[in-house]
């Protein structure tokens, strides 16, 4: 009792009386009845940063559909078209039209006539929210305004019909009206989406995955779920010299400098040399950049490109036998594979067969001691580490990652994971040895979370530290990561041997068992998630082959895939460009994406992500805040408030003193 008086104590410094203790639980009562906001899951953005940008200012086409139903009847397609675009890239479409139309008379008209059309459009999209809620999304040199546009114009108030038209039109005699409609507009990109979750791998192949963290480190709300990229990146910055090769020969192989040098600003000069030097007359095709990633290369480029990408693979093999070395626990030793080269033969026995090398120019292994790295691969692989930890873009981004993400996160009974739940054949949780201890399960998914933090919390020359960073290189290729989970990643193979029987990844068991509706409900009890009737598990990672048939929906509903091919390099394969999933208060939907062409073709012609959408799931009773996890948080709050009035009014609690103090208190306010 004493412990929770004291509780009630505090909590009676924020609500002082009996008024403010019942007015907070009539606001919290009133939100739990509005309509649930509209989550947004995406995956495997793989650096494409216009097709995100786009997704995320068309609302993955909900802002499309919102202008259908409000103009659709009273708007040409092509009036329409104009609106969407406006809304989408509201800076750029306006310096269009500022070029396109020169009377100032006409140019002002389109100003007021867009100006009442995005109004309305936001006041659509605010509808399900509080005026608080929508008051804070609004910019504070506009939010009067639009408030007063909000509740007094759109609701046709005759009598303030003359004072809004006046608003209107000094906001464009004053020259303001750009600023205006681009705050409308981005205030709407922002309703629009509730909460965006990103389900892994923002980074490798294209080029913008800088710019991406950008926008996310600057969201409204967000959460990610690491994957085995975006862990790569996590454990270079940390300083890991495997997970730093990993990730130099990633963006050599798709030719992406951007993110490199332009985004982080991290120095390959020493590596340029090093390969220069090392491989000056070797022209191996096997470490030519991805043909679609180098098209707008000089072939001076593409050559060194070539030479940096062939050196920083050695290095990465020769780096990853110590990770492997220091942890027998990982059972990675199969994948050592330099020692097994016959170099006067041009073979190397996978296996227990010998296969014909594709390139075996490799000056600087020494076949008596393959694993040994050169003074200068030695000085090389020091200075891109220290180049990668001292980067402070990519430091920021690395703390967003910490701050917002996680391996895993239940969320409104949706588990959300990258990979897979390491998982046995016969369906019982997978185990692992971390630091002496053994973990399967939930526990196990912790105890890897715990890990990565470990690397970037831990003192840097600690054992944990060190520990840390050696387990996110497991993460990326080992062999139960969860955000892995294949036998092996047969890079070396891939690179060396022809025969595509040695490039076969098998991935492990969970792949294959998550298609069994009873095992989704397995993994969602072992998350903490109670009633999975209505529950489900949304992964990434594995491309859908929608073009070959395969449905993106699994074990009757239970699992979505939406790895849908953002990445370019995985658009043949799947057929289309990606997946959002929209969950709202009345629906479950998927919307699938065609490619997306261009930002510059978007605002000039007006061309949009042509997107299809599938109902997953449809509930007749629209589902409300209190149906979601920040419902429970707010009955929880309606709950303490009540002991609280309890407590005022039993005499358990005094008033006494705290009359003056609500006084004090109002008249700050005021």
């Amino acid at each position: 009792m004493k412990r929770d008086l004291k509780y009630l104590e505090l909590l009676s410094k924020n609500f002082p009386t009996e008024q403010a203790a019942c007015t907070e639980i009539i606001n919290l009562e009133a939100i739990l009845n509005l309509p649930k906001g509209t989550e947004h899951f995406i995956t495997d953005l793989h650096g494409e940063n216009e097709a995100f940008e786009h997704v995320l200012r068309n609302g993955s086409g909900v802002i499309r559909q919102k202008v259908e139903d409000i103009f659709g009847a009273t708007l040409t397609e092509k009036e329409r078209k104009e609106l969407c675009t406006l809304i989408y890239y509201p800076e750029e479409k306006i310096a269009l039209v500022k070029k396109s139309i020169r009377s100032r008379a006409r140019l002002g008209e389109w100003y007021r006539t867009m100006l009442m059309r995005t109004v309305r459009v936001l006041a659509l999209c605010s509808s399900k929210y509080t005026r608080s809620k929508v008051r804070k999304a609004l910019p504070k040199e506009y939010s009067y305004i639009i408030e007063e546009f909000l509740h007094e114009w759109i609701e046709d108030n005759e009598n303030k019909h003359n004072y809004m038209m006046s608003i209107v039109d000094t906001i464009i005699s004053t020259g303001r009206a750009d600023h205006f409609i681009c705050a409308i507009c981005n205030v709407i990109h922002r309703l629009v989406i509730d909460c965006l979750h990103v389900i892994g791998d923002i980074y490798d192949r294209g080029p913008g995955a800088h710019l991406i963290m950008d926008t996310l480190c600057n969201y409204h709300n967000f959460d990610i779920q690491w994957g085995n990229h975006d862990l790569l990146w996590m454990g270079a910055a940390a300083g890991s010299w495997a997970c730093v090769a990993n990730v130099l020969r990633i963006c050599f192989r798709y030719a992406n400098l951007e993110t490199l040098e332009d985004g982080y600003g991290i120095n390959i000069l020493p590596l340029a040399t090093f390969a220069m030097e090392t491989y000056g007359d070797d022209e191996s095709p096997v470490f030519r950049p991805k043909k679609n990633a180098y098209e707008s290369l000089a072939p001076d480029q593409v050559g060194l490109i070539t030479k940096m990408h062939k050196a920083i693979a050695v290095i990465q093999f020769k780096v990853e036998s110590r990770v492997i070395a220091r942890h027998p626990e990982f059972h990675m030793e199969h994948r050592n594979l330099l020692h097994k080269i016959d170099f006067e033969k041009g073979t190397v026995e996978i296996d227990g067969k010998d296969y014909r090398m594709l390139d075996t120019f490799f000056p600087t292994i020494d076949p008596a001691d393959p694993y040994r790295l050169t003074e200068r691969e030695l000085a090389v692989i020091e200075h891109l580490a220290a180049s990668f930890m001292s980067s402070q873009r990519l430091a920021r981004h690395m703390q967003c990652l910490l701050d917002h993400g996680s391996l895993y996160k239940v969320v409104n009974d949706n588990a959300l994971f990258h990979g897979a739940f390491p998982m046995n054949e016969d369906g019982t949780f997978a185990s692992m040895e971390i630091n002496g201890r053994t973990y399967s399960g939930r526990a196990l998914l912790d105890e890897v979370d715990k890990m990565v933090r470990a690397a970037y919390y831990a003192p840097a020359e600690s054992p944990m530290s060190q520990y840390g960073r050696d387990f996110i290189w497991y993460q990326w290729c080992g062999p139960h990561a969860s955000t892995f989970d294949k036998d092996k990643m047969a890079t070396f193979e891939r690179y060396f041997i022809e025969e595509k029987e040695t490039h076969k990844e098998t991935a492990g068991a969970y792949y294959t068992l998550k298609n069994d509706p009873e095992i989704c409900d397995k993994v969602l009890r072992e998350l903490g998630v109670e009633d999975t009737s209505h529950a489900h598990i949304i992964n990434g990672h594995i491309p859908v082959k929608t073009k070959k048939g395969e449905s993106p929906v699994k074990a009757g509903g239970k699992l979505l895939v939406i790895d849908g091919g953002y990445s370019k390099a995985y658009q043949g394969e799947t057929g289309i460009a990606g997946y959002t999933l929209i969950f709202n208060s009345r629906s479950l939907r998927l919307v699938r994406h065609e490619p997306f062409e261009s930002r510059e073709t978007a605002v000039s012609q007006g061309m949009d992500i042509i997107s299809e959408t599938a109902v997953v799931e449809f509930t007749e009773r629209r589902r409300l805040v209190r149906d979601t996890d920040i419902g429970k948080e707010l009955r929880s709050q309606i709950d303490d408030l009540q002991q609280l009035l309890k407590a005022y009014r039993s005499g358990q609690l005094s008033t006494k003193g705290l009359f003056l103090r609500e006084r004090q208190h109002r008249s700050r306010v005021q």
